[in-house]
């Protein structure tokens, strides 16, 4: 069984009676309906359809819990709370405060799975999140983050962050196809222009793809490549692995 400890994720949590359907008016996914032994990926968006952060949504027992870029996570929240209103929702960042681990080659029971304050978050076959309070959470690392950043480019899973903010519509680094947006749930910031993306083919000349760089370049989030923009990056053997938004 392979642990790392992520630092490039950071966490927040929405508590409150609302919870549930404060989440489900702002993200693209289905929240309401979503069963408390399932997670879901989500993106949040601008006025414009422009994804402003990508979510994996985690049932907690007192509301949600929301794994994102840890260099969005103070904005977000603060950005995020100016939407609560009326209504009984607390938003907090658990960043500094919980711990989060990547593991696998190891076998775990069910989606979602909570034992005290810390949840189980299986992602793919043999591999899963480890989230929880940090005390809870103190046995050591055996394997390395950039192992870890390495398996999700392969499963093409998109990780929104500063440098990429405000980008993308969902549709171009493939969220609709990743089952991140569903176009029945009704309004959400941004749902005219992404529902229109889909089925009017409008505004959707880029996509992501996985591709390789040769060694020696160094890619960041952000970065240009090969005419397309970087949306992710990890090294791998004879150069690095690339989730990158290319025109069509």
């Amino acid at each position: 069984m392979q642990r790392a400890r992520l630092s490039r994720y950071g966490l927040l949590s929405v508590t409150g009676a609302d919870a549930r359907a404060f989440l489900h008016a702002q993200l693209t996914n289905d929240i309401e309906h979503l069963p408390g032994d399932r997670w879901a990926l989500a993106g949040w968006c601008s006025a414009k359809g422009r994804l402003l952060a990508s979510f994996i949504v985690i049932p907690s027992p007192d509301g949600f819990l929301l794994q994102l870029a840890r260099d969005l996570a103070a904005p977000v929240a603060k950005r995020l709370s100016m939407f609560v209103l009326r209504s009984k929702v607390k938003i907090a960042d658990l960043s500094d405060t919980w711990a989060q681990f990547g593991v696998w080659d190891a076998d775990v029971s069910g989606e979602v799975s909570w034992r005290g304050n810390v949840v189980s978050v299986r992602v793919s076959e043999r591999r899963f999140l480890q989230v929880g309070a940090a005390s809870e959470l103190s046995e050591a690392p055996n394997a390395d983050e950039v192992q870890w950043t390495l398996q999700e480019i392969r499963a093409g899973r998109p990780l929104i962050t500063s440098a990429t903010q405000d980008q993308f519509v969902p549709q171009m680094v493939n969220f609709e196809a990743l089952g991140g947006v569903d176009f029945r749930k009704g309004c959400y910031p941004g749902q005219e222009i992404v529902a229109r993306a889909q089925y009017r083919g409008q505004g959707v000349k880029r996509r992501m793809v996985h591709t390789r760089a040769p060694a020696g370049v160094s890619l960041q989030p952000g970065q240009e490549f090969n005419g397309g923009t970087v949306v992710d990056a990890a090294p791998a053997e004879g150069g690095a692995e690339v989730l990158a938004v290319m025109p069509i």
